[in-house]
């Protein structure tokens, strides 16, 4: 599963987003287990931006970063003290606006069963993994959906364990899901049976002419 995902991850060629944004970048770790899983973290409640949001460990790009992904991967190594040789990368995800303006660039990356993280407690309260077979089946609990000016999504709010996992994680979960491992589900449509939330409209990400 994981070697046929790693080609498609090699051949997919993700959206790109212009525009003089901050820049900021996650990983998405893959962890190969027998049964692989998906790590995430639960931001500590206290932080001014996304607080007590499930999240993957990333952050802002910063001057001293030579590329997003090493972006991604000091983050990590910062807010889970994941080594950064310790994780192959897979390919990248479409860049995607967050609420507060950045354009956000998702990395997947693989690591080994027997790696230890130690969440930074500035930063991450929890750190938790779920098994990538659950999420291909789509368990989620309703659907947002999201609109601005230029578009509208359909993004699962999924519970696992006591935390919810939704919007641009939720996003970035569905293209790995599609792109990677063929599940049929995509951000353009929702399950029949799911249950609709309307979230108030975001703001057009245009820039004034």
């Amino acid at each position: 599963m994981l070697l046929a995902a790693q080609h498609r991850l090699h051949d997919y060629r993700p959206a790109r987003l212009d525009g003089h944004h901050p820049r900021a970048a996650v990983l998405m770790p893959i962890i190969n287990h027998e049964t692989p899983t998906l790590l995430l973290t639960r931001r500590n409640a206290r932080l001014s931006s996304h607080a007590g949001q499930v999240a993957f460990p990333g952050g802002k790009l910063d001057p001293e970063d030579e590329s997003l992904e090493d972006c991604a991967l000091r983050e990590s190594f910062e807010e889970i003290g994941l080594p950064p040789e310790r994780v192959q990368l897979l390919g990248r995800l479409s860049e995607r606006f967050s609420a507060n303006g950045m354009i956000v660039t998702p990395f997947v990356g693989l690591i080994g069963p027997d790696v230890s993280f130690t969440p930074n407690p500035d930063e991450i309260d929890t750190i938790f993994e779920v098994e990538l077979a659950r999420l291909m089946t789509d368990p989620r609990q309703h659907t947002d959906v999201i609109r601005d000016d230029d578009a509208c999504w359909y993004v699962p709010s999924y519970t696992i364990f006591e935390h919810t996992l939704w919007g641009l994680s939720a996003m970035m979960v569905v293209e790995l899901l599609s792109v990677a491992f063929h599940v049929d589900i995509g951000l353009d449509r929702y399950p029949e049976a799911s249950p609709l939330r309307h979230l108030p409209p975001r703001p057009s990400r245009r820039r004034p002419s």
